[in-house]
């Protein structure tokens, strides 16, 4: 389904705009609808671009762990631009892709291990309003994981909330970038 764009689509000109979208075409295949919308706003936008640059580079959280959170993140807000996104990220990684699919049902799942499991419900429980993270559950995840991961997978998923929190408000949906994954992933419908 194509974005509804409830910000307008802006027109990415300049210099910074053709680097920025020969890069997401070379990286992505085509340009984000995000960046779109971002571009009204060029302080914006370039602080966000640099943000993401410097967040790709953090490396406390074993990947299969980041993306998990991500995803379960995305599906509980409805960001079905983030979920196809996100999914895509992790083929081009070369993650779990049948993991990965489970995600959305992860409680009913039987292929994810204890600590996946406490990730996911962190997730969720860091997305919902108000947040319902408690003691027991953090507790049990820095045992697992140490510190600075648990400070990775907290500002991970408090990061994809912010994302798809705008891109949901912005209206933007899913533009199909895992379909071009071997088994796409069932996309969270949106209202």
């Amino acid at each position: 389904m194509p974005s509804t764009f409830r910000i307008p689509k802006a027109t990415i000109s300049g210099p910074y705009g053709k680097a920025l979208t020969t890069y997401a075409r070379r990286t992505w295949g085509q340009v984000p609808d995000n960046a779109y919308v971002l571009w009204h706003h060029r302080k914006v936008a370039k602080a966000v671009f640099s943000f993401e640059s410097k967040v790709s580079r953090w490396d406390r959280l074993d990947a299969h762990l980041k993306s998990y959170a991500e995803l379960a993140s995305a599906a509980v807000i409805g960001c079905s631009w983030c979920v196809d996104f996100g999914y895509f990220l992790a083929h081009n990684d070369g993650l779990d892709l049948a993991k990965l699919r489970e995600v959305p049902s992860w409680r009913e799942s039987t292929v994810f291990t204890d600590v996946e499991r406490d990730v996911l419900e962190y997730a969720e429980a860091m997305s919902v309003t108000p947040p319902a993270v408690t003691d027991e559950l953090t507790q049990r995840l820095l045992d697992a994981l140490g510190v600075p991961a648990v400070v990775e997978l907290t500002q991970i998923v408090a990061l994809e909330n912010m994302r798809s929190r705008f891109n949901a408000a912005a209206g933007l949906q899913s533009q199909g970038y895992s379909e071009v994954c071997e088994a796409p992933i069932v996309l969270p419908s949106t209202s």
